[in-house]
């Protein structure tokens, strides 16, 4: 989105007053504290203090969301990014919503691959310890049973494959998952829509709408909020 000679008069406005404001304030501080400059963000969107995202020069900067951890997979921080992109750069919130129905689409048809839903996680003690045995726990299982020894600090990456039992049970380490369906509702509903829901909800769009959407029922604008 191009911005206007004023809207560029005023952000010119605004960082000459922040560095004055810095002077000031820093001149009446200990020698031994400083307060920094850290930018100037046209958009942000803030979940809490320590959970957001705000845009400087075309590139998303994320704290505490799921595109910057490692524990959710790439398909869904690829999707989260594509979302804030097209809110904080564009403002444009169709093409959010696109993207978010163009992702469920591609998961409900089967037409993702299994790099794609890697979930990672660490091992952060030895196996026989672990009361709750989590899908990694049960991941790094199989993969002992190959001969290959899991120790404290191994990073473990697995998919969920379809099929009967819980969530744990189905977990697949990624290296023995050629040929294994993954579950399409585990990564819609426990890895898309609580990602995408953390941006959504906020501006008006429930959990409920998103389901909706990975079925086809329907689609709502979002313009109203920008």
């Amino acid at each position: 989105m191009k911005e206007t000679p004023e809207q560029l008069q005023l952000e010119a406005e605004i960082k000459s007053q922040a560095q004055v404001f810095l002077k000031d304030f820093n001149a009446a501080l200990p020698e031994s504290m400083e307060l920094e400059y850290e930018g100037f963000y046209r958009r942000g969107f803030f979940v809490t203090k320590k959970r957001y995202a705000v845009i400087e020069d075309g590139e998303i900067i994320a704290k505490g969301l799921e595109l910057v951890r490692r524990d959710w997979a790439p398909i869904v921080k690829e999707t989260q990014e594509a979302v804030l992109m097209a809110l904080l750069s564009e403002g444009n919130a169709e093409k959010a919503i696109k993207e978010v129905k163009k992702v469920l689409k591609r998961i409900r048809k089967g037409d993702v691959e299994n790099k794609e839903l890697i979930i990672h996680t660490q091992i952060n003690k030895p196996l026989t310890e672990y009361k709750q045995v989590g899908p990694h726990v049960v991941a790094a299982q199989i993969i002992e049973e190959h001969g290959i020894k899991v120790t404290r600090g191994t990073i473990i990456q697995y998919i969920i494959k379809k099929g009967k039992g819980s969530i744990s049970q189905r977990a697949v380490p990624y290296e023995y998952s050629e040929g294994v369906t993954y579950d399409k509702d585990y990564y819609i509903n426990n890895q898309i829509i609580p990602a995408v829901g953390r941006i959504m909800e906020p501006l008006g769009y429930s959990k409920k709408d998103l389901q909706d959407l990975a079925v086809g029922e329907k689609q709502q604008s979002l313009d109203a909020f920008f």
